[in-house]
C-alpha cells in the first residue's frame, strides 16, 4: 500500500492509465475526505470519465493504487467496492416496475424480501417517488426516471456514490430542479459523492471540492471559491466561471505596472524574474470592472454589443489594439453600440499569468 493511502474516504495514489503506447492519465494523486461532495470538471476528453471509471472498477488501472475507506480496492470488482454509480444513460430495465428496478440489485444479492421492501420504501420516500412505484420506465418523465437511478443507487447503501454526467440528457429547468435534489440529497445522506460534468456551473453550485482536469493531469484542486478567485494557471482562470475570464495582453514595464495600450496598471506581483518589456496576460472576472470617468489607470474601450438580461447586462466591447473584453453591469446607462467607454478593475481583483499561462504572484 503506498504513502498517503489510509482512512481516508477514497484515495488515489499515482493513478495511471494507458491504452497500448498513449497514457491518458498522468499519475494522479488524489484524496478524498468522507462526507465530501468532489466534482472532477474539465473539457472534453480531460480524463474525468476515464478517472471515474477506474475508482468504480469499470476500467483497469494501468499503475497505482485506490484505497476506498482504507481497503485496497485496485484489483476488486465494481460489486466488491462498497460504490454504487449513477451514469448519464439512466439503464433501467424497461420491463420493470419502477418498484422492481430499485430493489433489482439487491434481489440479485439475495437480500431478505422484506428487507428489499422496506429499503424500496425508504429510499421512494426520500425521493419523493411513491405515486411512480408501480410505473415503468415508460411511462416517466426523463426527471422521474433520473430520480430511480439514483434511487437505485441509494438503496444499496454504498459507501461512495459516483455521478457520470448524469444531468447531461435533461433540459435546462429541470437540470436545476435536479441539481437542488442531488444537494439535498448529499446533506440527507452524508455520503462521499464523485461527480463529473463539464458544465462548470452544476460544478460550483454542487461540490465542497472541485478538481479541475485537462490532458489527464489535475490542473488544481480546491473549494469553487478557491478555484474562481485564486486560479492556479490561465487555464482554470479561463474555464471557471460563466462569462469567462477577460484575458489582455499587457507589457511588464520593470517599475510594478504593465501597459495596455495607453493604459498603466499597477500590477502587485513578484517581478524578479521579468525584464522590462516581457509580455504577460492580465485576468480580469467581468463582474469586477467598473465604468469610470477615464483617466491613467483606467481601460478605454468601444461598445460593440450590448447584451441585455433583465437583471444583468453584458458589454462586449473592443480596445483600440482589437483585444476583447466582457463587462457585466448590474445597473447603469443602456450604452449605444459604438460608444467609448472607460472601466477600472480593483487591485485585488487583477490576476497575471505569464506567457505559458503560469500564474504570477
Amino acid at each position: 500500500m503506498a504513502n498517503g493511502i489510509g482512512n481516508k474516504s477514497v484515495v488515489l495514489g499515482d493513478i495511471r492509465k494507458s491504452y497500448g503506447n498513449l497514457e491518458v492519465i498522468h499519475g494522479i494523486d488524489l484524496t478524498i475526505e468522507e462526507g465530501d461532495f468532489v466534482v472532477f470538471v474539465g473539457p472534453s476528453g480531460c480524463g474525468k470519465s476515464t478517472l471515474l471509471r477506474m475508482i468504480a472498477g469499470l476500467e483497469e488501472v494501468t499503475e497505482g493504487e485506490i484505497a476506498i475507506k482504507g481497503r485496497d480496492v485496485t484489483d476488486l470488482d465494481p460489486s466488491e467496492r462498497g460504490i454504487a454509480m449513477v451514469f448519464q444513460s439512466y439503464a433501467l430495465y424497461p420491463h420493470m416496475s419502477v418498484r422492481e428496478n430499485l430493489g433489482f440489485g439487491l434481489k440479485m444479492a439475495r437480500t431478505d424480501p422484506a428487507d428489499i421492501e422496506r429499503r424500496v420504501a425508504q429510499v421512494s420516500a426520500i425521493l419523493k417517488i411513491d405515486p411512480l412505484l408501480d410505473r415503468r420506465p415508460g411511462q416517466l418523465s426523463g426527471g422521474q426516471r433520473q430520480r430511480v437511478a439514483i434511487g437505485r443507487a441509494i438503496v444499496r447503501k454504498p459507501d461512495v456514490f459516483l455521478f457520470d454526467e448524469p444531468l447531461s440528457n435533461l433540459d435546462a429547468e429541470l437540470r436545476v430542479s435536479m441539481r437542488i435534489e442531488i444537494a439535498r440529497l448529499h446533506r440527507e445522506l452524508g455520503n462521499t459523492m464523485i461527480y463529473v460534468t463539464h458544465d462548470q456551473t452544476e460544478a460550483m453550485t454542487l461540490a465542497d471540492q472541485i478538481v479541475v482536469l485537462r490532458d489527464g493531469r489535475i490542473e488544481q484542486t480546491g473549494s469553487p471559491r478557491e478555484v474562481y478567485e485564486d486560479p492556479a494557471n490561465m487555464f482554470v482562470a479561463g474555464f471557471i466561471g460563466s462569462p469567462r475570464m477577460n484575458f489582455l495582453e499587457a507589457e511588464w514595464q520593470g517599475d510594478g505596472t504593465v501597459h495596455i495600450g495607453s493604459a498603466a496598471l499597477r500590477a502587485p506581483i513578484d517581478g524578479s524574474s521579468l525584464a522590462p518589456g516581457d509580455r504577460l496576460r492580465l485576468g480580469m472576472r467581468p463582474e469586477h470592472l467598473t465604468v469610470c470617468e477615464p483617466g491613467a489607470e483606467r481601460i478605454a474601450a468601444q461598445v460593440e454589443f450590448s447584451e441585455y438580461l433583465g437583471g444583468t447586462r453584458y458589454l462586449y466591447c473592443q480596445l483600440e489594439d482589437g483585444q476583447s473584453l466582457v463587462v457585466e453591469q448590474r445597473e447603469g446607462p443602456d450604452w449605444q453600440v459604438g460608444e467609448r467607454v472607460s472601466f477600472s478593475v480593483p487591485e485585488d481583483r487583477r490576476r497575471f499569468f505569464a506567457g505559458d499561462g503560469r500564474r504570477l504572484r
